[in-house]
């Protein structure tokens, strides 16, 4: 590089690459919004004063209120962890930890708090919503009440599926444990056996003496505590 050249293959006097503000332009943005935040406060003010509860005011473009076309699944949740950012214990103002409400940047505790909100007329206009809802036709009562019909019997139908294959699984569950006592059993019997085999096998090759396993019992106790028998004597 020459000693007026630059990185750039131009000058470095000739050209300012720095990103140029027009001051005036965020300064109409700034007052803009402080004059909406003021104006927001003293509708809040008004609204507390007159023992009402404040809602964001409608421009025109909100669309009506409808049904939520989505489950929530808070069992999933269960056992789960989530970083949140310092400071989210406190408040419900902001992320923390719990359920997030990102158009009302709100966070609730739990899930009954999270769903109270959702159907509060605070969310619905957060959302672009009215709060008000469409009247339906007879039509479309019709339509909703067959589609809600076909539901309900699809779902008979997997039960009675589900139960079918539930029992089936517990016939092969009871047979395998039946199958499983019948062999121990088996096993039990041939291990009797072969003890009554052995013992009747060393009475023939050694004769009476041979002393089986808990054969004499009862006549060795009998020995160790003095008696000799309990026979009778006869009165003369």
């Amino acid at each position: 590089m020459t000693g007026k050249g630059s990185a750039y293959g131009q000058a470095a006097g000739d050209t300012d690459f720095r990103k140029k503000y027009d001051l005036d332009e965020y300064a109409a943005k700034a007052a803009a919004r402080e004059a909406a935040e003021k104006e927001e406060r003293k509708a809040r003010y008004e609204a507390k004063l007159a023992g009402k509860k404040y809602y964001k005011p409608m421009d025109g473009t909100e669309t009506l209120t409808v049904a939520r076309n989505a489950t929530q699944d808070f069992s999933k949740m269960v056992g789960t962890t989530s970083l949140v950012p310092a400071g989210a214990g406190v408040g419900k103002r902001g992320r923390g930890a719990g359920f997030y409400c990102e158009a009302c940047d709100l966070t609730f505790k739990d899930n009954l708090q999270w769903l109270e909100h959702t159907n509060s007329m605070q969310h619905q206009r957060a959302v672009g919503a009215t709060g008000q809802v469409k009247k339906a036709t007879a039509e479309e009562v019709h339509a909703r009440i067959e589609a809600l019909w076909q539901r309900q019997q699809e779902l008979k139908r997997e039960q009675v599926i589900t139960l079918q294959e539930r029992l089936e699984v517990r016939k092969e569950e009871e047979e395998k444990e039946r199958e499983e006592r019948r062999r121990k059993r088996k096993e039990a019997e041939e291990k009797k056996r072969l003890e009554k085999e052995a013992a009747l096998k060393a009475k023939t090759d050694y004769g009476e003496d041979v002393r089986i396993e808990g054969e004499h019992d009862e006549d060795d106790m009998m020995a160790a505590m003095g008696f000799t028998g309990f026979g009778t004597t006869a009165k003369k």
